[in-house]
């Protein structure tokens, strides 16, 4: 290959068998093989020629997306991030080789294994319907009563969250991530592929514990943020 610019969506063993290999932004990708490690490439595509096309771009990140998925239902891969760019072939293979044991030992310990999102998202306070309590000793109790009820539920909702962390940390333990938006709890659990079942028990568990929350677990992608 001539070109002076790879566009690089993923990293993978050197395969033993045909990969279907997808399209990508404009051409189909391509393979280049290290001595053990290869890299899924597309060439002569530069992401700074589209950087003033915003709609360009998110095109580029939705196939981005979409090409490392395809690959992932066929192999073992390590994603890249959106933009990872080589300028010579010479200088992707230089990568290959001085990383390559870094890369096998990471390719082997995500090896048949599946990240799923898990979210928490944390239920509303359901205010009391207004009733009439007139004024004095009466309102206040009722105020008194309405704060301490918010407060438990706060504090109930606290506890299930930190108890929650707790499990999964024992159960998971180095293949879990925990990332806090906002007041939403998002965990990232990387998972074999035939403990599908399982995980869904677990969470269906987790649910009826975890009142205060609603659990939404997202579909198997690839191991993104444990490479």
């Amino acid at each position: 290959m001539r070109s002076q610019n790879f566009y690089t969506y993923a990293f993978i063993k050197n395969p033993e068998f045909s990969l279907n290999l997808p399209q990508g932004n404009i051409s189909q990708v391509v393979l280049i093989n290290g001595t053990n490690i290869s890299a899924v490439v597309e060439p002569e595509i530069s992401l700074d020629s589209y950087q003033n096309n915003d709609d360009q771009v998110i095109k580029m990140v939705l196939n981005h997306d979409r090409v490392v998925c395809e690959l992932f239902r066929q192999t073992t891969i390590l994603p890249l991030r959106f933009g990872t760019n080589f300028t010579s072939q010479e200088s992707l293979l230089n990568h290959l080789e001085a990383h390559a044991q870094e890369y096998l030992e990471k390719l082997e310990d995500i090896q048949d294994k599946n990240e799923y999102t898990l979210k928490l998202i944390p239920q509303v306070f359901a205010e009391p319907a207004k009733v009439s309590v007139g004024s004095g000793r009466d309102y206040f109790l009722a105020k008194k009563l309405h704060y301490e009820t918010q407060k438990s539920f706060s504090i109930a909702q606290n506890e299930e969250k930190d108890s929650l962390i707790n499990l999964i940390t024992e159960i998971y333990q180095s293949s879990v991530i925990f990332q806090q938006q906002a007041e939403e709890l998002r965990v990232y659990l990387l998972v074999s592929r035939y403990d599908k079942a399982l995980l869904l028990e677990q969470v269906l568990s987790w649910q009826q514990y975890c009142q205060h929350w609603n659990l939404i677990l997202g579909e198997p992608l690839p191991p993104y943020h444990f490479i």
